[in-house]
């Protein structure tokens, strides 16, 4: 429609451009979804004060309009495929004219996209998807990346959670990552970290022995081998209490302490199990040709690089060697 048939004259000046940043994880419009109508006396909240947690784009439309009929499904369309990175508010310019004639909308379908209660760019006319798209990412930034921030902020979530004990919550973030990305290695890792937790240690291995060979290369997936490697060699090696006992009718019962090591690294115990070597590294460092500090260095591999046990132990480490 052109300006002379508009009954809402002005000049909307050139398009404007400008970009935002927002959070790694998307916030849903009001009431759960991504498209809601508003009025005159809502516009404030929905659009300016929305506008400053995700870009809103605002669709200017009126009944009488044919190619905004033709815009607003596209715009749904896109929007909806978002997830969040926009929000899109649908103002009928027949019922609401005064927002319109403020912004000095000349035509219609008009959509102007407001960030941090401001408008920031804007476009007339039924443009094709690709256009409302470029569009999009030119406000919210691309959606790769988008989504790239997102599952790194989920594994950083997943993380706290194992720690912090809760298996089953870590596990649901570890597995939602695993959709979208099925050969993310971090995610693998960590639902293997899972089982490991719940002590289904048989699906975790095999959970990591049907991925491709390159993926299964990844250091975090080795380390989560290793780990298992680990407490299936713990299991065989006796009763830590008869070792303890062990150990404290003879110290330098070397074999016995290894073993004892071997049983506090998997049981989470790590800073004793570093120890357990260490004391053995004083002792004897021919012992099983230094087999206690190639024991470490397979701990230090599982704990990761900075991992606190790690830390510590490898600056004893450090002391013994260089001393």
């Amino acid at each position: 429609m052109s300006g002379s048939d508009n009954p809402y004259n002005g000049s909307f000046g050139n398009q404007m451009s400008a970009t935002a940043s927002y959070g790694a994880v998307p916030q849903p419009a009001t009431g759960g979804g991504y498209i809601k109508d508003t009025t005159t006396a809502n516009f404030t909240k929905d659009v300016l004060e929305d506008s400053r947690n995700q870009p809103v784009l605002v669709d200017f439309w009126a009944p009488w309009c044919g190619p905004c009929k033709q815009l607003t499904p596209v715009l749904e369309k896109v929007v909806n495929e978002g997830q969040g990175r926009v929000k899109l508010v649908k103002m009928n310019i027949d019922d609401h004219p005064s927002i319109a004639g403020q912004l000095g909308i000349q035509s219609i379908p008009a959509v102007i996209a407001f960030v941090n209660g401001r408008p920031a760019d804007g476009f007339m006319g039924a443009v094709p998807e690709s256009q409302v798209r470029q569009f999009i990412d030119r406000l919210a930034g691309p959606a790769d990346a988008d989504q790239t921030a997102e599952i790194e902020a989920y594994l950083a979530q997943a993380g706290e959670l194992l720690a912090a004990g809760n298996i089953n919550e870590a596990g649901q973030l570890y597995g939602a990552v695993m959709q979208a990305d099925p050969e993310n290695a971090k995610a693998l890792a960590g639902m293997a970290e899972c089982l490991i937790a719940a002590d289904q240690h048989g699906e975790a291995r095999q959970m990591l022995s049907e991925l491709p060979e390159e993926l299964g290369k990844d250091a975090g997936i080795q380390a989560i081998l290793k780990k298992l490697d680990q407490i299936e060699e713990a299991r065989k090696l006796g009763d830590p209490v008869a070792l303890e006992r062990e150990l404290a009718s003879n110290p330098d019962h070397h074999e016995a302490r290894l073993k004892l090591a071997k049983i506090l690294n998997v049981e989470g115990r790590r800073e004793e199990a570093a120890e357990h070597l260490l004391t053995i590294m004083r002792k004897d460092r021919a012992f099983d040709d230094d087999g206690a500090r190639r024991q470490l260095l397979q701990f230090f591999e599982v704990w990761g690089f900075k991992d606190p046990a790690t830390v510590s132990a490898r600056r004893k480490l450090s002391s013994i060697l260089f001393s």
